[in-house]
């Protein structure tokens, strides 16, 4: 019997890399320069402009990041017996005898539409069509999507060479399924509930959240009432150098920061079971550095300048 190897067809993807790169390092720059002119202002409409500047450009930072990445790891990989899609963190494996049909989208008479909110070089969301109902786009090309029909909804993908994913299925289709394969779904939301549902990630994530949250109010209400405070190594023979009291929301922000690269981190380790306790790791040093953030707050504000 004629045998069909594990063909991989991943989407195109310099283009979209490029411009999620792109708007990565145009965002950082401007929240940079909005972090440069937060530490040399005063209380008041420079503080607040100089603020929005600077954390305004960060806010979709993760978004923009997770989209670059997931973009970087997408394929496409079909053999005998399954097509998986893979999507960053999102995973879906179709046993082909669950695959009603897979076409182009150019072949149908309404055409699809894509999701509202994408980004060029990485379409993710759902749709609806008239005729098919629910579509999920897993694509970054709108030029060469395929449609993958199932039972329970319709996907859009879009292979380098969507004409050889059209073969190469219909010849699997052919020869037929050597193993049966379990259909599997996977969503990031997923990961992060099933993290949520154990006690003690929740209360590292609430603790730290919690913490970041009080040093922001505690930190802006202390700003109009001090004028300077010494913030930095301080030589031990020279008098105490002291800065705008202003500087002193670079504590809650760095600790912000700081906790949301641990806690992204700690949900990749999470994946898999044996890297779990390093996860564990991550968070628990990510609240404990918010802590040491808050000490470090209390410590510059009662040194007396």
């Amino acid at each position: 019997m004629e045998n069909l190897k594990t063909h991989q067809f991943p989407p195109p993807k310099r283009r979209g890399l490029a411009i999620h790169i792109s708007l990565i390092l145009v965002l950082s720059i401007v929240s940079i320069t909005g972090f440069y002119y937060l530490t040399r202002v005063e209380a008041g409409r420079d503080f607040l402009f100089s603020f929005l500047a600077a954390i305004l450009p960060i806010l979709p930072l993760p978004f923009i990041g997770y989209r670059a990445y997931s973009l970087q790891r997408a394929n496409y990989i079909i053999d005998r017996n399954h097509l998986s899609i893979q999507w960053g963190l999102r995973m879906e494996e179709i046993p082909l005898s669950d695959i009603e049909w897979m076409r182009p989208a150019s072949d149908l008479t309404h055409p699809v539409k894509l999701p509202l909110l994408y980004i060029t070089g990485s379409i993710t969301g759902m749709t609806k069509h008239e005729d098919l109902g629910g579509v999920e786009y897993l694509a970054s090309d709108p030029e060469r999507l395929v449609l993958v029909a199932t039972s329970k909804r319709i996907f859009a993908l879009s292979p380098s060479d969507p004409g050889l994913l059209l073969q190469t299925f219909a010849r699997a289709n052919e020869l037929g399924s050597l193993t049966p394969v379990i259909p599997k779904s996977v969503y990031p939301s997923f990961l992060i509930s099933q993290a949520w549902d154990r006690g003690l990630i929740r209360f590292l994530w609430l603790s730290g959240a919690l913490l970041i949250l009080g040093m922001f109010v505690w930190v802006t209400l202390l700003i109009p009432a001090i004028s300077r405070v010494a913030l930095g190594s301080q030589p031990s023979r020279a008098g105490i150098e002291s800065v705008p009291s202003t500087q002193l929301i670079l504590l809650p922000l760095a600790s912000l920061f700081l906790f949301l690269a641990g806690w992204l981190t700690g949900l990749y380790l999470f994946r898999w079971d044996r890297e779990r306790p390093l996860a564990y790791i991550v968070w628990v040093s990510g609240s404990l550095m918010v802590l040491l953030f808050l000490i470090a707050a209390f410590f510059t504000v009662t040194t007396p300048v």
